[in-house]
């Protein structure tokens, strides 16, 4: 809870920070945008991510189901959430995998399972992030809409690798337990010799363990060609409609114009690629950046200004509301 406050607090500043830095320019014209928002495109854009969020947990209520038959929707709901939460107040969002896990445990799937679970999704978003990377990547390579952005397109090239990367490793480890063992020995083994690693067999019991439970869970992956085939599509629609959203936000600012579904889709997908690459809770700082690079390659002054502070509220400080709420409540549910 100390470094829940404590991030919070590194949050609250850099917020300030960087809305002060956005609307000092034209103020009045952003607060006159807003005011002249078309709220009927305003809520298709609400609802569509909420959309995306109860994907997102229907996602982790059919693999929750494989390992506990009285799961509910509900649950997978409220838990999806919490972990927005506890993945945007961390940084590189390492805290919502962690708390999933724990809350699972909580509603009586054993540890192990609850990481089998959480093993299972991931693979399932990891596969369909690279698929909607390389589609930006070829949508850009052919179309052309950022050729003026050597620097940022070199960090999406990067970024685009360690994510194709990541992809390409959990494959490869779901096919020959004996080859990991192989590989992760020799390595420790390796880092042991020069020193970076001083408990070499607590290392190698604890990565074998992992390497054993990711086998497990990619053999019961192979095995259920349905639910792989339900994840990675399910979340290639969610990650789409995340994408998507800037465009309806547009909508609501009377601008039909400006972007396409095409330009919007491939633009997140860069926007979130450099917010990866940024130590700070929610990516803050590195999200604003790219998201006016990117999208200012097609608008500019308050509307692009007014479009980041409803997307990034939208996207980001909503969730963190709705999920440090229930969180809340659960934490009083669980004392009681």
């Amino acid at each position: 809870m100390k470094n829940l406050r404590r991030n919070a607090l590194v949050l609250l500043i850099i917020t300030i920070i960087i809305l002060y830095f956005v609307v000092k320019d034209d103020f009045s014209t952003i607060v006159t945008t807003l005011t002249t928002i078309n709220l009927a495109w305003f809520f298709v854009a609400v609802i569509l991510y909420f959309l995306y969020v109860l994907i997102k947990a229907y996602v982790l209520y059919l693999t929750a189901k494989t390992e506990k038959d009285d799961f509910r929707y509900p649950q997978a709901l409220k838990f999806t959430w919490i972990t927005q939460f506890f993945n945007g107040i961390t940084p590189f969002s390492t805290g919502g995998q962690p708390m999933e896990i724990y809350l699972l445990k909580k509603d009586g799937i054993k540890a192990a399972k609850g990481t089998s679970i959480i093993m299972q999704t991931f693979i399932f978003y990891q596969i369909a992030l690279v698929a909607l990377g390389v589609f930006a990547v070829i949508s850009n390579y052919f179309f052309g809409f950022f050729h003026e952005l050597p620097l940022l397109r070199k960090l999406i090239l990067l970024g685009f690798i360690c994510n194709t990367a990541v992809a390409v490793v959990l494959l490869l480890v779901s096919f020959s337990n004996k080859a990991n063992h192989f590989v992760a020995n020799k390595v420790i083994a390796f880092l042991s010799k020069i020193k970076l690693v001083r408990k070499k067999e607590q290392m190698l019991e604890n990565w074998n363990q992992r390497l054993d439970d990711f086998y497990d869970n990619a053999t019961k992956l192979r095995k259920n060609k349905v639910l792989f085939l339900k994840g990675v599509l399910l979340n290639l629609l969610s990650l789409t409609i995340y994408y998507a959203l800037p465009l309806f936000i547009l909508y609501s600012m009377h601008d039909y114009t400006s972007l396409t579904l095409l330009k919007t889709v491939t633009s997140s997908a860069y926007v979130l690629i450099i917010g990866s690459f940024v130590p700070i809770p929610g990516a803050s700082g590195g999200i604003e950046y790219g998201f006016m690079t990117f999208f200012g390659t097609f608008l500019v002054g308050a509307k692009l200004s007014v479009l980041l502070l409803i997307w990034r509220f939208l996207t980001y400080y909503l969730s963190m509301i709705i999920g440090a709420v229930l969180f809340n409540v659960y934490i009083k549910e669980v004392k009681e």
